[in-house]
């Protein structure tokens, strides 16, 4: 039994459901004596029980007993039935339900459907309808008689009037409201007769005389007889409901009769078993709850066996097949004429004269080239990508595939191309299938394509050159109709191209297969290449490739269109421009065609019928190609008295004339295109280094004395990554570094790529700005610290995302890595420091280095809070800070004017008075061993001292006076030591910034160490046995490793560090 049940804390009581089902309870105890029922309880509150709640107790069930007696609200005998159809409890038939209905009416006309839940999805109204199948409902029988439907009348009167609730259409009054009636009625009996028999008889007058009366009582209720037996229970009637299949409503197919106790079923009206069972199911399951009484129907040992060898004799017939198959296949490739490799076509280089006679010279004793292909004019333009193929210049169109399956059909209509000759078809000279070459090679026609023909005005093409033109396109599809090829499919004016004597062939027809085309309905090209389909292809979802040869027709007669008007493809007459894409939407629609009432002329009149018959809307009305060639012969009415071939010389010549605007215009868009590249490669790389990259520059590794970099990246990200499906993960960081890239564009910053989490950015670099660096990527930190505390992950929005972010300043060098795919990289310590900050930060933290915190401490608005210590990797002990905020003050100055005045002043005069502003710090005591090797300073309270010690070190390492502009920085940086020396890069020379020696300054802590020694640690690490400044002039200066005149690969190979430093060092001396 499973039944709802108010929470004992609630203070609600017992449920109906647990009264009723108590007394279920009472009986089957009483049974299991007499007879073997087994019987489990199981309760719930439906007011916050889960559905994974629900379908647990289901399971759990399943695995003992067969009947199931559900007693809850309909909402929830619903979920409890759904649950049971995921777990096959339905369809399996091996299970039966019993909803106890307290409170509803099944039986009424109107509330046969409880499966059914408005606003709910149709795929879950069907599968409860489903579920259904298996439910036998239990509930009162509601009346029938007048007197009850009138007081059922009364009912819905007094509820709509006093109550203000209206019933539904075709809604009943529950039964229970008139067995509340009949309830009331029974007490007003009985204490009448105990009033009456106490003022007569003398009787008792209490409560108890008064439930006694109650008792061995028959009364007419408003429900009809009622019936009250000697312990005070009603005896009533109930009735059984099932789902007929048919109409999917409930009907009452048997009654309890209280009388005899007995249930009468209704006739004719049989009960439908779950599973398309025709009688109820078997106490125990025919394999047993748990599948161990299962019978053994394995087959036997020889039936395996013959099984085994029919199965083995298959599959080895089957790959016999496949191997013949095979074999037959290489045999006819090795025989295959049409197939061209790659090094037998030959492209001309970017001059296109110059490159023809260069080949012409090379191959001159074992190639005799065409006449054509030695003779070309520098200026002849070039309408596709062209080589030359034994001695014949040839169109290249390149096969947008990885990889071309040979399959049976392809070879055999490539062996059909090879064999089609006719003077108005391309030829087709072979296909080249070696990847990464797949291309078509194709007859080349000089003068481009029909298309660009019609659209040049300075051609003038009198009536019999346009005719000429019809009646070629009309000769090569007759012939291609003839042929195995049987038809075009995307018969166009540019797929119609002229050769150097104006002769017209039809190109671009067969090998479907090894053709795209524009397949986004977005794009426009999309709906400008079906101008030319035929409204029956449109109209399908799926067109053949090849087409049909009525579909030729069709298109025939727009391509004839255009010859005649010249005014481009599917012309609707002047001053309507339509859009291809509602032209193509009209042609479906209502079978629109182009203009023909514009040009009217007695040739042109007799060409316009001519066209009406080839777009007619019915296939069978269009003519073919036979018939087209005798009536566009009769087009030409001046043929036999007209010189076609002097018409031809004056056409070639004034086309000759407009080469000079044509090459202008081409001009006009390369220029265009150029720029568009160049847009593109800016956003893959800094604008400087791009614009080197453009002019053909050489790009120098850069050394940037001071930077500020920011690494991030997201605390549990694997774990994040285990948990999602890749789509996710995906759509995680693209919405993530959508929202950072939006951002970081704020402020002046480059950022230099995203690896899985990994996000870096960089400021300083490629355009120094001072110091600045330090103040706009701290910002940036801030603002994206704060965006990710606000970012919602769209499949998990409850995480909340934990960005770890490590800042670090100093020197790097920066440059272009790699020819195929250049990337902008960085190299130095720097990085690796960085780097460091980041992984030994936590999260939603922004975790900063002593040098960039003594950068931020210039600006005076940063809140900073000190970390203490840190054990880094590689670094020792770190005193690091966490970057909490900075205070907005819109009248402070971004930097302080004094400090900056003050370090101006000090490296004029080479003194150390710029490290006043910090003798605080100084005195405060703070210590960490120098990340640069053994040499240290100890902290002092004699800054006059340390200023006349460091005297010899400014001047060794010759710091230059710099700009009066108190926004640059007054020294270059030192070259940082990196862990990692395959990626430490040195600058041609190296000088001195005053904050790094500061920050040296304040993180020694052994005390008497000579400056000579505090020297060493700037400069050198601990292995150096160079004791003085003088290897600082060996190293060698950017024009000494690179002249220019190096490959990239070769240039960045010259700036890995071992090489370098082992030139500026003797050969017994070690520098890291």
């Amino acid at each position: 039994m499973l039944y709802h049940n108010n929470d004992p804390t609630s203070g609600k009581g017992n449920s109906p459901c647990f009264l009723t089902l108590s007394a279920v309870l009472t009986v089957l105890s009483k049974k299991n004596a007499d007879a073997d029922i087994t019987h489990r309880t199981h309760n719930f509150d439906e007011t916050n029980t889960t559905t994974t709640r629900l379908k647990e107790l289901i399971q759990k069930l399943s695995l003992t007993t067969r009947i199931v007696v559900v007693c809850a609200n309909p909402a929830t005998v619903r979920e409890i039935m759904l649950a049971a159809d995921d777990l096959n409890m339905v369809s399996s038939g091996e299970y039966v339900f019993f909803n106890i209905e307290l409170f509803s009416n099944l039986a009424s006309a109107s509330s046969k459907e409880p499966w059914k839940v408005e606003g709910d999805t149709d795929e879950r109204n069907e599968r409860a309808r489903r579920a259904y199948s298996a439910v036998l409902t239990v509930t009162s029988p509601a009346p029938e008689k007048k007197e009850y439907l009138e007081f059922s009348d009364q009912v819905k009167d007094l509820a709509a009037t006093k109550y203000n609730y209206t019933f539904g259409k075709g809604e009943v009054v529950s039964t229970f409201v008139a067995a509340f009636y009949d309830a009331v009625l029974l007490y007003a009996l009985a204490l009448n007769d105990t009033l009456r028999e106490a003022e007569y008889a003398g009787g008792p007058l209490d409560g108890a005389a008064v439930i006694r009366k109650m008792w061995n009582r028959t009364f007419q209720g408003i429900t009809g007889e009622v019936i009250i037996d000697s312990n005070g229970d009603r005896v009533a009637s109930y009735s059984l409901l099932d789902m007929n299949p048919v109409t999917s409503k409930f009907e009452v197919v048997a009654t309890y009769v209280p009388a005899n106790s007995s249930l009468q079923f209704i006739e004719d009206r049989p009960i439908h078993w779950a599973g398309g069972r025709t009688s109820p199911p078997p106490d125990t399951p025919e394999c047993g709850f748990d599948g161990s009484l299962c019978p053994d129907n394995s087959l036997p040992v020889y039936a395996i066996l013959s099984i085994i060898l029919s199965s083995v004799v298959v599959v080895l017939a089957i790959l016999s097949v496949f191997i013949y198959r095979h074999y037959k296949l290489e045999a006819e490739i090795a025989m295959m004429t049409w197939r061209v490799s790659w090094s037998d076509v030959l492209q001309p280089g970017a001059r296109l004269r110059g490159s023809v006679h260069s080949l012409a010279r090379r191959y001159s004793t074992g190639t005799t080239f065409s006449d054509e292909a030695t003779s070309l004019a520098g200026d002849r333009q070039v309408y596709t990508p062209c080589g030359f193929y034994k001695g014949c210049r040839v169109a290249i169109k390149k096969v947008d595939k990885q990889r071309i399956d040979l399959t049976r059909p392809l070879l055999l209509e490539l062996k059909k191309m090879k064999d089609l000759e006719h003077d108005h078809l391309a030829r087709f000279f072979g296909a080249c299938v070696d990847p990464p070459h797949c291309c078509i090679l194709t007859e080349y026609c000089p003068k481009g394509s029909l298309q660009d023909i019609l659209e040049n005005e300075s051609i003038k093409l009198d009536w019999m050159f346009k005719v000429s033109l019809m009646h070629d396109i009309v000769k090569g599809m007759h012939y291609l109709h003839s042929s195995d090829i049987r038809s075009h499919g995307a018969l166009k004016s540019s797929n119609c191209v002229v050769d150097s004597r104006f002769v017209l062939k039809i190109s671009d027809f067969g090998l479907h297969a090894l053709r795209t085309a524009e397949k986004d309905s977005r794009a426009h090209s999309y709906w400008t290449r079906l101008l030319w389909t035929s409204p029956e292809l449109l109209r399908t979802s799926e067109p053949p490739l090849e087409g049909t040869q009525k579909g030729d027709v069709y298109s025939f007669g727009i391509v004839m269109h255009e010859i005649v008007n010249r005014q481009g493809a599917f012309w609707l007459g002047p001053g309507i421009d339509m859009p291809p894409k509602e032209i193509i939407e009209t042609v479906i629609a209502s079978g629109l065609r182009p203009n023909t009432s514009h040009h009217r002329s007695c040739e042109v009149d007799e060409a316009t019928e001519l066209m009406r018959r080839c777009w007619a809307e019915d296939p069978a009305e269009r003519p073919d190609f036979a018939h087209l060639k005798g009536a566009i012969r009769r087009l030409n009415k001046t043929q036999e008295s007209s010189n076609i071939l002097d018409n031809l010389l004056s056409r070639m010549e004034q086309y000759a004339n407009n080469l000079e605007t044509l090459v202008s215009e081409r001009t006009q868009d390369y220029l265009e295109e150029k720029k568009k590249c160049e847009e593109l490669l800016y956003q893959l790389l800094p604008k400087s280094v791009a614009s080197q990259l453009i002019h053909g520059q050489s790009v120098v590794a850069e050394t940037f004395e001071q930077v500020t970099i920011y690494f991030s990246d997201i605390v549990g990200f694997t774990a994040l990554s285990a948990s999602s499906t890749p789509m996710q993960v995906v759509d995680l960081l693209n919405d993530l570094y959508t929202c950072f890239d939006s951002i970081v564009e704020n402020y002046d910053v480059y950022k230099v790529e995203t690896i899985g989490d990994a996000y870096m950015v960089v400021s300083g670099l490629p355009e120094r700005n001072g110091t600045r660096h330090a103040c706009e990527v701290a910002r940036m930190a801030l603002a994206l610290r704060d965006a990710v505390s606000r970012f919602r992950i769209r499949h998990r929005p409850q995480d909340q995302l934990k960005l770890r972010i490590g800042l670090h300043s100093g020197p790097c060098v920066a440059g272009v890595v790699g020819l195929k795919m250049p990337r902008y990289c960085l190299f130095g310590d720097t990085v690796n420091t960085a780097s460091r900050m980041e992984s030994n930060g936590e999260a939603l933290k922004i975790h900063v280095s002593p040098d960039t915190k003594a950068l931020l401490d210039l600006f005076g608005t940063f809140h900073l809070e000190c970390r203490g210590e840190v054990a880094m990797k590689g670094k020792g002990i770190l005193v690091t800070y966490w970057l909490l905020g900075e205070k907005v003050d819109p009248n402070a100055p971004k930097e302080k004017p004094s400090l900056v005045k003050t370090q101006t002043q000090s490296t004029e005069s080479g003194s150390l008075s710029h490290l006043t502003p910090f003798r605080q710090r100084l005195d405060q005591g703070s210590r960490s061993s120098s990340r640069r090797g053994s040499g240290v300073f100890q902290q002092r309270t004699d800054v006059t001292k340390l200023e006349r010690d460091a005297q010899p070190l400014l001047q060794n390492l010759s710091i230059q006076r710099q700009s009066s502009d108190p926004t640059e920085p007054v020294t270059n940086g030192v070259t940082d030591n990196a862990e990692d020396v395959d990626k430490q890069s040195v600058s041609n020379s190296i000088s001195l910034n005053v904050n790094s020696l500061n920050h040296n300054t304040m993180n020694c802590s052994q005390p008497r160490v000579k400056l000579k020694d505090c020297q060493n640690s700037i400069g050198n690490h601990k292995t150096n046995k160079i004791g003085n400044n003088n290897w600082i002039s060996k190293l060698p200066t950017a024009s000494s490793f690179d002249n220019g005149t190096k490959k990239g690969s070769e240039r960045l190979k010259d700036y890995s560090s071992v090489p370098l430093l082992a030139k500026a060092d003797k050969p017994n001396d070690s520098i890291v």
